[in-house]
């Protein structure tokens, strides 16, 4: 029997509607299931606290929620990348880019803490973004628990 799979692509659900020899079935696949999966750089402990902080949140609200927070995670590689930039002069930039601007003016003025500091924020460059990141679902969540479901 030929056997095919056809996504149809609506707002935000796929239809695929799988063809055998004797009917058509459709089964819908929601994208918005496990939204945080469009993080490329997102590891298992930072998705397994986004999980459990939106657990009790309506769908709307988890939508809501998924919107700003996606708008105010930061990438572990941008991070490295600025710290990187910190060896050739730009020392603190990315304690900048964390809004940590108290240690972003001290590691520029002493040039990274005489490159000390830098050598520690590039080998915690992941845990620097990690409790950013944690610090923007906790804001994130609040906003979206405050938000009223459309009814």
């Amino acid at each position: 029997m030929p056997y095919c799979k056809l996504p149809i692509v609506l707002y935000h659900k796929i239809i695929i509607f799988e063809q055998t020899a004797i009917n058509y079935k459709p089964y819908y696949m929601n994208v918005y299931q496990d939204p945080y999966m469009n993080f490329a750089d997102m590891g298992p402990e930072e998705m397994g606290f986004l999980q459990q902080a939106t657990r009790e949140l309506s769908d709307e609200q988890k939508n809501y929620f998924y919107r700003v927070y996606s708008s105010k995670r930061k990438n572990t590689n941008e991070i490295l990348i600025f710290t990187l930039l910190g060896f050739v002069g730009f020392a603190g930039i990315q304690r900048f880019f964390l809004g940590q601007i108290g240690m972003g003016v001290l590691y520029f003025f002493t040039g990274g803490l005489c490159l000390v500091g830098t050598i520690v924020d590039l080998v915690k460059n992941k845990s620097l973004t990690l409790e950013y990141n944690k610090n923007m679902a906790y804001e994130s969540h609040r906003m979206a628990a405050m938000s009223q479901p459309n009814s």
